[in-house]
Parts: structure tokens; C-alpha cells; sequence
């Protein structure tokens, strides 16, 4: 079954001065428990496309579903609730929040999903665990190294057990050992629990682990392999 749909997905920025179209009708279909990059040169759309699966843009024309509800059409605020239960986020520049523990960076989202405190707690030390962080546990993001600090947002974008992570360059601030890490558990868990991964990235270490590789050139799917 699809958790993820787009259909003639497109995207034009800037349409009413000098029109840049970033995506021109794209068509995927990403099945539970998939290990995929979106992969392709600077310009060709990947992050656009990744923003709009993620709810954090809207296409110009074509629509993306979530597990079988079109976001696209959705309100902003009814937008903001579907994230924060179905979508986890990995960014390139982490985006934890400073003055926060590691802890208390990975409890945020179920902060703002009324959990209790004692739920939060077991949930954040279990994924800190899992992600090779039990010692790290009241650490500010200034006390850690760029991989811890990229772990403890994988633990973050798992927290809410969403329907799939979208993960964008998620590896590109990273030397090699700490990027291998961090794909080794990003794969423990798509094998093991079955976490969905989408990847938008530069990097062959990346393209080389993933089970799905889609490129995209010039707005649009020019290879769909499957490994």
C-alpha cells in the first residue's frame, strides 16, 4: 500500500514576474516500509519535492496524498495538526533547539501532542537508546558533535511514531564515520521496525545503502530504480 502519492505534481515559483518551474508533473508512489533518494543535480527539484510531500509547501497544480488523504487541499492549521501526527522532519542543519536537552528536544513534538510527561519521557530515552544515545541524555545540542546532534534529531522525527520521515540532506554536515553511523541506524530501523525513509540527497554514501533510487532532472522523474 502507497503511504505516499503524488500525481502531476507541479510547481512554479514566482508565477505573476518571471516563472521558474521547479517541478513540471511528477508522478511517485512510495509503499510502506521503503528506503528511497530522490537524487539529482543542484536545480532539479528534489528538496521542492520533498517540502511539498512534507506539507511544508503546496503544489501549484497536481496533489500528494498521505496514506489516502490529499494534503494539498488541506487548511493550514488542519495542515500543521497532520504533520505533527503522520510526518517526521530530519533537516540538513538539525534545527534542535538550543537551550533544550537531548531529551527535551526529542519529547518536543509530543509536547504539542498533550502526551504526559511520564510517556514522553519513556519514549525519548528508548529512541535515545536506539540511536546510540543513552549517555547523551541531558546534553545540550552545544555539548554534542554534529553526528550526535543529527541522531538526536532522527530520535526527534521518530517520537510522534509518524506514518514516514522525510529526511533532506540529512548527511551533508557529517565526515564519514559519523555518516555511516547514521545511516546504520537509519537502516536498523527501516529493516527492523519498518520506519518509512524518504532521502533527498547529494550523497553516494547515501544513494549506494538506499533500496529505491529516484532522479529527478529538470522537474521531473528520469529514473525510477528499484534494487
Amino acid at each position: 500500500m502507497a503511504v505516499i502519492t503524488t500525481k502531476g505534481v507541479e510547481k512554479v515559483y514566482n508565477p505573476d514576474k518571471i516563472p521558474v518551474k521547479a517541478l513540471k508533473g511528477v508522478d511517485l508512489e512510495i509503499e510502506a516500509g521503503e528506503f528511497t533518494a530522490i537524487v539529482g543535480p543542484s536545480g532539479s527539484g528534489k528538496t521542492t519535492l520533498l517540502n511539498i510531500i512534507g506539507g511544508l509547501d503546496r503544489p501549484t497544480a497536481g496533489y500528494v496524498e498521505v496514506g489516502g488523504e490529499d494534503i494539498s487541499q488541506m487548511s493550514d492549521n488542519a495542515l500543521i495538526d497532520f504533520r505533527k501526527e503522520h510526518i517526521g522532519f530530519v533537516f540538513q542543519a538539525y534545527n534542535l533547539i538550543p537551550v533544550l536537552t537531548a531529551r527535551e528536544n526529542v519529547e518536543f513534538v509530543m509536547l504539542l501532542q498533550n502526551r504526559s510527561k511520564a510517556e514522553r519521557h519513556a519514549r525519548a530515552d528508548e529512541l535515545l537508546k536506539a540511536v546510540g544515545l543513552e549517555d547523551k541524555v541531558h546534553k545540550r545540542p552545544a555539548e554534542l558533535s554534529g553526528g550526535q546532534q543529527q541522531r538526536v534529531a532522527v530520535a526527534r522525527a521518530l517520537a510522534p511514531k509518524p506514518t514516514f520521515i522525510l529526511a533532506d540532506e540529512p548527511t551533508a554536515n557529517l565526515d564519514s564515520e559519523s555518516t555511516a553511523n547514521l545511516l546504520d541506524i537509519m537502516a536498523r530501523l527501516n529493516q527492523e521496525e519498518g520506519v518509512t525513509f524518504v532521502f533527498s540527497t547529494h550523497d553516494q554514501r547515501v544513494i549506494d545503502r538506499a533500496r529505491r533510487v529516484v532522479t529527478l532532472v529538470d522537474g521531473k522523474v528520469d529514473e525510477d530504480l528499484r534494487r
